[in-house]
């Protein structure tokens, strides 16, 4: 995936779709960045997981820990360059 614009907002979409209560949906975005962008194995580097555990984290039965989907997102922001603010709305 070469734009960067449509990378970065796949990840914000997938995110948002999680904070709104739809898991199934954000785990799946979440899932198809990933692929499309560093990869499992590259991720599972980076956060010293097995891909295999990762995958398993972002399949339709998955239930990552907090832990583990704050360090992938952590991971993830530094390999796309971002950083994600959450704002609440009145």
């Amino acid at each position: 995936m070469r734009d960067p614009a449509f990378r970065a907002g796949l990840l914000v979409e997938s995110i948002e779709c999680m904070l709104e209560g739809d898991m199934e949906t954000g785990k799946a975005l979440l899932r198809d960045y990933i692929n499309a962008t560093i990869g499992f194995k590259e991720l599972g580097s980076l956060t010293q997981k097995s891909p295999k555990s990762l995958m398993r984290m972002f399949s339709p039965d998955g239930n990552p820990t907090a832990s583990n989907f704050f360090c992938i997102l952590h991971m993830l922001q530094q390999k796309e360059g971002l950083q994600f603010q959450i704002r609440t709305l009145h």
